[in-house]
């Protein structure tokens, strides 16, 4: 299954461009449920000069509604941002839209803007996300059930609650979702996480989830194109404007995922052969071979839909092929 990710940042482009690249992704999402070897990624931030997508769950959505079979995940829904049982109810709403398509992976975030923004402590950041875990995991647990005078109505589609996952890239993330009977899903491959995930899970008695731990030079943006050279010159920028970003938010935040790039300027982002890659049809039928998926993001750092589509296209009309044959 080759993931499509989507974060809708648009730089420095007026209201009617953003407009257009939300139209887009929604397109594209219509797009991939026809071609039947996709699924999508929602990611979420906030206070962030270049749009960054603050209200995945609209998106989701937007596109299940012209989707059938698509999977869609929103990882990660920073859940301290978050009115627990208010968001109960639109992950219920939204379960029900998609027919059960819609998981989630929460999270507790890292940027300091962003709690200050929502009036929240940033220094008290887990225990806001064990008390509204708890809440969360509360709500799934007696909504819809009117024997018991349940008040989150109605109950979800997928039997129990959607599926949710817990991410981050520390031991305590990988704790806390073990002893809540969460999968866990790593921003790193940091030493210990899967051991930290596995003895908490087994501590508070559940059996252990999926526990998904980022391989070590897996890209993260992929775009395919016969001449590099051309691909370069047109995307490159808006990678680096992604890779950029990203990195000063770590940065400041003291973290590390394996998808940050160091680079500062576009030569260097495609020497260095990282996250961020331009290959030719083969090397993307190889990177299948090799991680079972090819991880797309076709929007990046405002990537314009006009120059984004042939990039995709040209996955389902050439490697995908290519890769069925080998």
């Amino acid at each position: 299954m080759h993931m499509m990710r989507f974060d809708m940042r648009v730089p420095g482009k007026p209201a009617v461009e953003i407009a257009d690249h939300y139209q887009a992704a929604i397109a594209m999402a219509r797009w991939a449920d026809e071609q039947g070897n996709f699924s999508i990624c929602l990611s979420e931030h906030h206070a962030s000069n270049d749009g960054y997508l603050p209200a995945p769950l609209i998106l989701a959505s937007s596109m299940a509604a012209v989707t059938s079979k698509l999977a869609i995940t929103i990882a990660a829904t920073l859940l301290p941002l978050y009115d627990p049982v208010r968001l109960a109810e639109e992950m219920i709403v939204l379960d029900h839209i998609s027919r059960g398509r819609v998981s989630y992976v929460l999270g507790i975030g890292y940027r300091p803007d962003e709690y200050e923004l929502f009036g929240l402590d940033f220094d008290r950041r887990g225990a806001i996300a064990d008390e509204k875990l708890a809440k969360l995991m509360a709500c799934f647990a007696l909504a819809g059930n009117t024997e018991n005078g349940a008040r989150i109505t109605p109950g979800s589609y997928t039997p129990g609650r959607p599926t949710i996952m817990w991410g981050g890239g520390s031991k305590p993330a990988a704790r806390r979702a073990g002893r809540n009977g969460l999968g866990f899903l790593a921003q790193n491959n940091a030493p210990g996480m899967e051991e930290a995930y596995l003895m908490a899970c087994r501590d508070a008695g559940f059996a252990p989830g999926p526990c998904l731990i980022p391989p070590p030079g897996m890209p993260s943006v992929v775009f395919v194109h016969p001449d590099p050279d051309q691909a370069w010159d047109e995307v490159g920028p808006h990678m680096l404007a992604d890779a950029l970003s990203y990195a000063t938010w770590n940065e400041q935040a003291g973290l590390h995922a394996s998808s940050l790039s160091k680079s500062k300027t576009v030569a260097e982002l495609r020497a260095e052969q990282g996250a961020y890659r331009v290959v030719t049809v083969d090397e993307a039928v190889a990177l299948i071979k090799q991680w079972g998926r090819l991880p797309l993001h076709p929007l990046c750092g405002g990537c314009p839909p006009a120059l984004a589509w042939p990039y995709l296209q040209r996955v389902v009309d050439e490697v995908l092929p290519a890769a069925a044959i080998n």
